[in-house]
């Protein structure tokens, strides 16, 4: 394989080391890195500029491919777009897209009448009748180098906004009001809130939620719209640090729902929604180990709750209370079955909706009340995802949906409830001849080390043989997570052709410790059983290299946040196995992290990792693992690449900055890239997200020989 790299010699910054000693059950360390930490620390700050410069100058060869992978980006995509409306009350609200805009405008149009349930078609450059432009992103990210909306709602009778902005990076959100008729801002703002603001039904309180020293949402307040701030009322508050709180009001507008929850455990309470002031009134009360979740309905004129929940079930039951007196009688409506994993229910006045999982793919049912029966909607693709769209209403006669796969690009359907039709109102346009039936997906199956399948899915450009058959080993994207039972589904990527059209296979190893097949594939991927979901991972990058897909030198290995801690953990353990790792905010220096109870996140943590401050036995299983804990002097690394954001709160831009000077120690080819004015998800605006994507691209292009 030919090495593109420029062939000028170019020094890489040197970190200092400093001793930092940490002593914990008796085992000492010198973290020599730690002072890497210390964010306001001008030499911190021009170190990672130094880190930038360097990365900037190794892929300064790749300038040209960059390009030309953002313009394909941008080629292929739609830049002045609507998307399909939805129903709220007397409008229908949709977004727009303008060519040259970072950030999308929010819409609406009034509806032709209380019967039109049928979405106006609209097209770009087309007037549409009676639109208000309710908030324009490019006007409110005017001045800043990063912004993101975290709050979007409009009151019920349709005249005020709610919205809530960040402009660090930080996810630290500043809540504002706005009449909507005269665009006029009230008076009200609150900063330092957490996303997910809502406004009551009868459009006089904002509900909101504030966050501890640690950034666990754990205040729930009630703020009483032209009052002042400093008097909102105190909803809730959580003191145990293993929870976060959340609230949000049902689709009945009847309760306000205040949600605390862990990894493992879980309560809600009740407060009526027209007494918002009242004691709030828990569901059930909280129990280790058992998660549960509530939703109102109305069955039979009696006010009822059906609840979701793991007790006795691991992969869930769904029961009927009565809303008056939940802990009393259960009926039990959906059972538990072993393998079909419940993950949600929405209720309406007429009928729910049930989300599930089953073989590795999401499903939906349509849950009739009167019958406690399902009725699962069907899809033709063996890969595909599925999922509820906006659905505000509470008495709907269609249901919008969200379903794509692999090859079919995103598309909105309504489901009407009474017929069964599924009508398609919009599908993602992917420009420049984008044909479906050009690409091919399957799912196979590779087999752990203590036997256990794996589920891989995989997509290629047909033109380029069958990977492994007539289209011999080829460059291969292997993506992964494996954490938090968060789930890998199938989408397209509009992005990701730029890698297809150029003969690279796209593969998700679907490892344990994700939700994909289940509560039990989740458990067995967590606490004292995540090294399953390293040695899945190489398993699954095992396989592909023995049955001819790929090869280790044209094998490049993909995660970000908890899968970047993935990645960090698969270089250690088979780094003969790969040709690159690219890890996005990766979480790898978690044992730090999870030893410190004042850093972000950490206790709640401890549910999902263990705790290795007060328990041995996970301080030394997380030591085993850590990936800067494990960095080899042996190994001969996989070139690495490393990117972060200087504002993130979730993983902190200090492990990887760590982590690559640690690599650089042992020889390893390492790049760094911060991003100085961003977040847990990276730079803000569409044109810089495809800009940083290809970017990244480019480099996985180069590293498997295609950068030609």
């Amino acid at each position: 394989m030919t090495d593109t790299r420029d062939a000028a010699p170019v020094q890489p910054p040197h970190a200092d080391t400093r001793d930092h000693l940490r002593t914990h059950h008796g085992d000492e360390v010198n973290d020599r890195y730690e002072w890497l930490r210390s964010k306001d620390d001008a030499a911190v700050l021009a170190h990672l500029e130094a880190e930038n410069a360097y990365t900037d100058a190794r892929t300064a060869h790749l300038a040209g491919l960059r390009d030309r992978i953002f313009d394909e980006i941008r080629g292929r995509t739609l830049e002045t777009d609507l998307s399909v409306p939805t129903r709220r009350g007397s409008w229908w609200y949709y977004g727009r897209t303008v060519e040259g805009s970072e950030y999308g405008i929010q819409c609406r149009a009034p509806l032709a009448g209380d019967d039109d349930w049928t979405p106006p078609a609209l097209e770009p450059g087309v007037p549409v009748p009676g639109e208000q432009i309710i908030l324009d992103g490019n006007v409110e990210a005017e001045g800043h180098d990063f912004f993101s909306l975290g709050s979007f709602e409009v009151s019920t009778d349709g005249t005020l906004l709610l919205y809530g902005t960040d402009v660090e990076g930080d996810e630290r959100y500043t809540l504002r009001l706005r009449d909507i008729a005269s665009g006029q801002q009230l008076a009200d703002e609150i900063p330092g809130t957490f996303a997910g603001a809502s406004l009551s039904p009868d459009g006089r309180f904002v509900v909101y939620s504030t966050v501890d020293d640690a950034w666990r949402p754990d205040t729930v307040w009630l703020h009483e719209i032209g009052a002042d701030a400093a008097s909102d009322t105190r909803l809730f508050h959580e003191p145990d640090e293993r929870y976060w709180v959340g609230a949000g009001f049902t689709r009945s507008d009847r309760y306000l729902v205040i949600e605390v929850g862990s990894s493992i455990t879980s309560e809600e309470f009740l407060v009526p929604a027209d007494d918002l002031r009242a004691e709030p009134r828990s569901v059930w009360p909280r129990r280790e180990g058992i998660e549960y979740s509530v939703s109102h309905a109305v069955v039979g004129g009696e006010d009822v709750l059906y609840v979701l929940h793991n007790e006795d079930a691991v992969d869930f039951e769904l029961v009927r209370v009565r809303a008056s007196d939940p802990t009393g009688e259960r009926t039990v409506v959906i059972a538990h079955e072993s393998g079909r994993r419940l993950d949600g229910l929405s209720t309406f006045r007429d009928f729910a909706v049930v989300g599930y999982r089953r073989d590795g793919l999401q499903r939906l049912a349509l849950f009739d009340y009167a019958r406690s029966a399902m009725a699962e909607l069907e899809f033709a693709e063996p890969l595909y995802t599925v999922g509820m769209g906006g659905n505000p209403e509470w008495a709907p006669p269609v249901l919008r949906l969200g379903y794509g796969s692999f090859v079919t690009p995103g598309a909105v359907y309504d489901y009407v409830v009474a017929s069964g039709e599924l009508i398609l109102r919009k599908q993602q346009p992917v420009l420049g001849g984008y044909e479906a039936s050009d690409y091919a997906q399957e799912r196979l199956w590779a087999t752990a080390d203590d036997g256990t399948r794996i589920p891989v899915s995989l997509v290629w450009k047909r033109s380029f043989g069958t990977p492994g058959g007539d289209g011999g080993a080829r460059a291969l994207h292997l993506y992964g997570y494996g954490s938090y039972e968060h789930s890998i589904d199938p989408s397209m990527s509009v992005s990701r052709l730029s890698l297809l059209d150029r003969g690279v296979v796209f593969a998700v190893a679907h490892v344990r410790g994700g939700g994909e097949m289940g509560r039990q594939w989740y458990e067995e991927g967590k606490l004292l059983h995540k090294r399953n979901t390293f040695t899945d991972f190489v398993a699954v990058a095992r396989h592909l290299v023995d049955t001819g897909w790929t090869s280790p030198d044209r094998l490049v290995a993909e995660g970000g946040s908890a899968g970047g801690l993935l990645m960090g953990a698969v270089a250690n353990l088979a780094p003969q196995l790969f040709a690159g790792v690219l890890a996005a905010v990766p979480f790898v220096d978690a044992l730090t992290t999870i030893l410190d109870p004042s850093l972000p996140l950490t206790v709640i943590e401890w549910d999902e990792w263990g705790d290795p401050l007060h328990d041995p036995g996970v301080y030394a299983y997380m030591k085993s693992y850590s990936p800067y804990e494990n960095v080899r002097e042996d190994a001969a690394y996989p070139r690495i690449l490393a990117v972060t954001s200087l504002n993130d709160t979730r993983v902190l831009y200090v492990e990887p900055a760590k982590w690559v000077a640690r690599l650089r120690e042992v020889g390893a080819d390492a790049l760094l890239k911060c991003e100085m004015s961003a977040g847990h998800g990276g730079v803000s605006g569409r044109y810089n997200s495809w800009r940083e994507r290809a970017f990244e691209l480019a480099w996985l292009l180069d590293v498997v020989g295609l950068a030609d």
